[in-house]
Protein backbone atom coordinates (compact mmCIF):
# COMPACT_ATOMS: atom_id res chain seq x y z
CA UNK A 1 0.00 0.00 0.00
CA UNK A 2 1.18 3.56 -0.25
CA UNK A 3 -0.15 6.49 2.30
CA UNK A 4 -1.31 10.01 1.45
CA UNK A 5 -1.08 12.67 3.16
CA UNK A 6 -3.63 15.48 2.47
CA UNK A 7 -2.22 18.65 2.79
CA UNK A 8 -4.01 20.55 0.22
CA UNK A 9 -6.46 23.06 2.59
CA UNK A 10 -6.47 26.79 2.19
CA UNK A 11 -6.27 26.94 5.97
CA UNK A 12 -8.90 29.70 5.89
CA UNK A 13 -10.20 29.02 9.96
CA UNK A 14 -6.96 28.75 10.87
CA UNK A 15 -5.45 31.69 9.40
CA UNK A 16 -2.07 30.48 8.96
CA UNK A 17 -0.35 27.34 7.20
CA UNK A 18 -1.26 24.27 9.82
CA UNK A 19 0.83 22.16 7.69
CA UNK A 20 3.61 23.77 8.77
CA UNK A 21 2.54 24.43 12.52
CA UNK A 22 4.71 23.53 14.90
CA UNK A 23 3.91 20.42 17.83
CA UNK A 24 6.36 18.98 19.83
CA UNK A 25 8.94 20.43 17.51
CA UNK A 26 7.84 19.46 14.02
CA UNK A 27 5.80 20.70 11.24
CA UNK A 28 1.81 18.65 11.46
CA UNK A 29 3.07 17.69 7.63
CA UNK A 30 6.22 15.88 9.64
CA UNK A 31 4.15 14.12 11.91
CA UNK A 32 2.05 12.87 9.28
CA UNK A 33 4.36 11.81 7.16
CA UNK A 34 6.05 9.95 10.11
CA UNK A 35 3.02 8.21 10.88
CA UNK A 36 3.01 6.80 7.17
CA UNK A 37 6.54 5.53 7.37
CA UNK A 38 6.35 4.08 10.79
CA UNK A 39 3.40 2.05 9.60
CA UNK A 40 5.43 0.89 6.55
CA UNK A 41 3.73 2.85 3.74
CA UNK A 42 4.96 4.93 1.31
CA UNK A 43 4.38 8.33 2.04
CA UNK A 44 3.16 11.05 -0.30
CA UNK A 45 1.62 14.59 0.39
CA UNK A 46 -1.35 14.92 -2.05
CA UNK A 47 -2.15 19.37 -2.94
CA UNK A 48 -0.76 22.23 -4.73
CA UNK A 49 1.88 22.24 -2.45
CA UNK A 50 5.38 21.99 -3.91
CA UNK A 51 6.92 23.68 -0.79
CA UNK A 52 6.41 20.63 1.14
CA UNK A 53 8.31 18.46 -0.90
CA UNK A 54 11.13 18.43 1.53
CA UNK A 55 9.25 16.55 3.63
CA UNK A 56 7.72 13.58 1.01
CA UNK A 57 7.21 13.59 -2.85
CA UNK A 58 4.24 15.98 -3.45
CA UNK A 59 1.08 14.91 -5.65
CA UNK A 60 -0.72 17.90 -6.94
CA UNK A 61 -4.13 18.28 -7.32
CA UNK A 62 -5.57 17.86 -10.55
CA UNK A 63 -8.75 20.04 -10.10
CA UNK A 64 -7.32 22.60 -7.73
CA UNK A 65 -10.15 23.75 -5.17
CA UNK A 66 -12.48 20.31 -4.65
CA UNK A 67 -11.55 20.41 -1.22
CA UNK A 68 -10.32 16.34 -0.24
CA UNK A 69 -11.92 14.50 -2.93
CA UNK A 70 -9.68 16.40 -5.21
CA UNK A 71 -6.63 14.83 -3.48
CA UNK A 72 -8.00 11.36 -3.11
CA UNK A 73 -8.73 11.98 -7.45
CA UNK A 74 -4.76 13.12 -7.46
CA UNK A 75 -3.77 10.09 -5.42
CA UNK A 76 -5.57 7.33 -6.76
CA UNK A 77 -4.35 8.17 -10.24
CA UNK A 78 -0.99 8.38 -9.47
CA UNK A 79 -1.00 5.36 -7.60
CA UNK A 80 0.25 1.99 -8.69
CA UNK A 81 -1.48 0.49 -5.17
CA UNK A 82 -4.40 -1.32 -5.43
CA UNK A 83 -5.29 0.03 -1.77
CA UNK A 84 -4.15 2.90 -0.37
CA UNK A 85 -4.31 4.98 3.44
CA UNK A 86 -4.89 8.26 3.30
CA UNK A 87 -4.69 10.76 6.23
CA UNK A 88 -5.04 14.26 7.17
CA UNK A 89 -2.45 16.50 7.75
CA UNK A 90 -3.88 17.71 10.97
CA UNK A 91 -4.19 13.82 13.10
CA UNK A 92 -0.83 14.11 14.82
CA UNK A 93 -2.34 12.79 17.89
CA UNK A 94 -3.76 9.10 16.14
CA UNK A 95 -1.65 6.50 17.12
CA UNK A 96 0.80 4.62 14.22
CA UNK A 97 -0.76 1.36 15.33
CA UNK A 98 -4.07 2.24 14.46
CA UNK A 99 -2.43 3.04 11.20
CA UNK A 100 -1.62 -0.92 11.39
CA UNK A 101 -5.07 -1.98 11.76
CA UNK A 102 -6.47 -0.18 8.96
CA UNK A 103 -4.33 -1.92 6.50
CA UNK A 104 -4.93 -5.68 8.72
CA UNK A 105 -7.96 -4.57 8.41
CA UNK A 106 -8.53 -4.02 4.57
CA UNK A 107 -6.32 -7.37 4.27
CA UNK A 108 -8.83 -9.17 5.49
CA UNK A 109 -12.26 -7.43 4.16
CA UNK A 110 -10.92 -6.51 0.66
CA UNK A 111 -13.65 -3.39 1.22
CA UNK A 112 -13.52 -0.79 -1.71
CA UNK A 113 -13.51 1.64 1.32
CA UNK A 114 -12.34 1.19 4.79
CA UNK A 115 -13.69 4.12 7.25
CA UNK A 116 -13.52 4.41 10.84
CA UNK A 117 -16.33 5.68 12.82
CA UNK A 118 -16.33 7.85 15.97
CA UNK A 119 -18.92 9.14 18.27
CA UNK A 120 -21.49 7.36 15.11
CA UNK A 121 -19.80 10.11 12.38
CA UNK A 122 -17.66 8.52 10.08
CA UNK A 123 -14.12 9.57 9.29
CA UNK A 124 -13.63 9.68 5.71
CA UNK A 125 -10.26 11.85 5.44
CA UNK A 126 -8.67 8.67 7.50
CA UNK A 127 -9.30 5.77 5.67
CA UNK A 128 -7.92 3.24 3.01
CA UNK A 129 -9.46 3.18 -0.56
CA UNK A 130 -9.25 1.31 -3.62
CA UNK A 131 -7.87 2.24 -6.98
CA UNK A 132 -10.92 1.16 -8.49
CA UNK A 133 -13.30 4.36 -6.39
CA UNK A 134 -11.27 6.79 -8.93
CA UNK A 135 -14.19 6.57 -11.59
CA UNK A 136 -16.76 7.50 -9.08
CA UNK A 137 -14.42 10.28 -7.85
CA UNK A 138 -13.89 11.19 -10.88
CA UNK A 139 -17.88 11.65 -11.99
CA UNK A 140 -18.76 13.50 -8.80
CA UNK A 141 -15.92 16.00 -9.21
CA UNK A 142 -17.00 16.68 -12.49
CA UNK A 143 -20.76 17.01 -11.99
CA UNK A 144 -19.49 19.72 -8.54
CA UNK A 145 -20.08 17.46 -5.84
CA UNK A 146 -17.08 17.39 -3.82
CA UNK A 147 -18.96 15.91 -0.57
CA UNK A 148 -16.61 12.95 0.62
CA UNK A 149 -18.58 10.04 2.17
CA UNK A 150 -21.59 10.69 -0.27
CA UNK A 151 -19.00 10.39 -3.44
CA UNK A 152 -17.13 7.20 -2.20
CA UNK A 153 -20.61 5.40 -1.04
CA UNK A 154 -21.78 6.02 -4.94
CA UNK A 155 -18.46 5.20 -6.19
CA UNK A 156 -18.39 1.76 -4.44
CA UNK A 157 -22.09 1.19 -4.31
CA UNK A 158 -21.37 -2.28 -6.11
CA UNK A 159 -19.17 -3.66 -3.00
CA UNK A 160 -18.47 -3.35 0.10
CA UNK A 161 -18.03 -0.48 2.02
CA UNK A 162 -16.75 -0.94 5.44
CA UNK A 163 -17.67 1.44 8.21
CA UNK A 164 -16.43 0.54 11.63
CA UNK A 165 -16.91 1.67 15.28
CA UNK A 166 -12.92 2.69 16.49
CA UNK A 167 -14.81 2.45 19.98
CA UNK A 168 -15.63 -1.30 19.71
CA UNK A 169 -12.43 -2.38 17.65
CA UNK A 170 -10.61 -0.22 20.57
CA UNK A 171 -12.79 -2.24 23.56
CA UNK A 172 -11.64 -5.39 21.86
CA UNK A 173 -8.39 -4.70 21.23
CA UNK A 174 -4.86 -4.92 23.50
CA UNK A 175 -3.64 -1.80 22.14
CA UNK A 176 -0.75 0.20 23.92
CA UNK A 177 -1.61 3.36 23.79
CA UNK A 178 -2.24 6.34 26.44
CA UNK A 179 -3.71 9.15 24.55
CA UNK A 180 -7.67 8.86 25.05
CA UNK A 181 -9.53 7.89 21.99
CA UNK A 182 -11.60 11.16 21.78
CA UNK A 183 -8.49 12.36 20.88
CA UNK A 184 -7.72 10.08 18.17
CA UNK A 185 -9.55 12.39 15.81
CA UNK A 186 -9.00 15.70 17.08
CA UNK A 187 -8.86 18.17 13.94
CA UNK A 188 -6.62 21.16 14.46
CA UNK A 189 -9.15 23.50 12.24
CA UNK A 190 -8.65 26.68 14.12
CA UNK A 191 -6.81 28.65 16.72
CA UNK A 192 -8.36 26.72 19.56
CA UNK A 193 -7.93 23.91 18.08
CA UNK A 194 -4.41 23.93 18.17
CA UNK A 195 -4.57 25.87 21.63
CA UNK A 196 -5.92 22.97 23.02
CA UNK A 197 -3.90 20.16 21.22
CA UNK A 198 -0.76 21.95 22.66
CA UNK A 199 -2.69 21.95 26.17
Amino acid sequence: MNGFVLAGGRSTRMGRDKALLHYNGRPLVEHAVGLLREAELEPYIVGTRADLATYAPVIEDLHPDCGPLGGMEAALAATGSEWNVFLPVDLPLLPVIFLRYLKERVGITAAEATIPSFAGRPQPLCAVYSRSLLGGIRRAIAGGDYKVMRTVETAASAREIDVFGVEAVAACADWPVRSPLYRWFQNVNTPADFARLRA
